[in-house]
């Protein structure tokens, strides 16, 4: 599972949601340097959230390898409605509900501005699709790549934990093109790495 490379959003702070932002030119950097240390691993698919960012980051990981593309809404990123484009950084924070951290900082307290989605929607649409690579018998012998995003990857990993949603972001967001890689073995799951970046 890997996390899409570098935005101007990213870079911006600002959120992205489900706004379609491409990668930007250190982003296609990341994604080329991560591309080049999995050249080895034998992928016989990808899962993609179909936004820019995670696609475009996918399709540079899967190089000139002929497998399959299948665009999946499960691992879209979560959406933050209106506030989508503001900014989280100190110099220009402009979000305007003062409980709008509580995204990060007590996310069990988290209300969704105006259509946005809750962490609880994100977390049953990611166990959905986790529930798929777990118990479909076709895909059992495969290696997959899953290109996400930075709260659908923690969803994916709180599902994996079994975590309490006050503790959603234990470890984190993941860094641009980091890169977690996951076993599953008759319906168990091994999270052997978590996190990786190879830059």
């Amino acid at each position: 599972m890997i996390r899409h490379g570098e935005t101007e959003w990213n870079v911006k702070r600002r959120f992205q949601g489900r706004s379609d932002i491409p990668l930007n030119d250190e982003g296609r950097r990341l994604a080329h340097v991560t591309a080049k240390a999995m050249a080895d691993i034998p992928f016989t698919r990808v899962y993609t959230s179909p936004l820019k960012r995670a696609y475009e980051t996918a399709m540079i990981i899967k190089g000139k390898r002929d497998i399959p593309v299948i665009e999946d809404m499960r691992i879209i990123e979560i959406g933050f409605g209106v506030y989508e484009g503001l900014c989280c950084a100190k110099e220009g924070y402009n979000i305007p509900d003062p409980a709008f951290m509580n995204f990060f900082d007590e996310p069990e307290a988290y209300k969704p501005p105006q259509g946005a989605e809750s962490i609880e929607e994100l977390q049953k649409r990611t166990a959905d699709f986790l529930g798929e690579m777990m118990h479909n018998k076709d895909m059992e012998h495969e290696t997959i790549l899953v290109s996400t995003h930075g709260a659908a990857l923690r969803g994916l990993l709180s599902n994996m934990n079994h975590t309490p949603i006050q503790d959603f972001w234990r470890g984190g967001v993941h860094k641009n093109c980091a890169v977690t890689i996951v076993d599953i073995k008759a319906g168990r799951i091994l999270i052997v790495e978590e996190g990786k970046t190879f830059y």
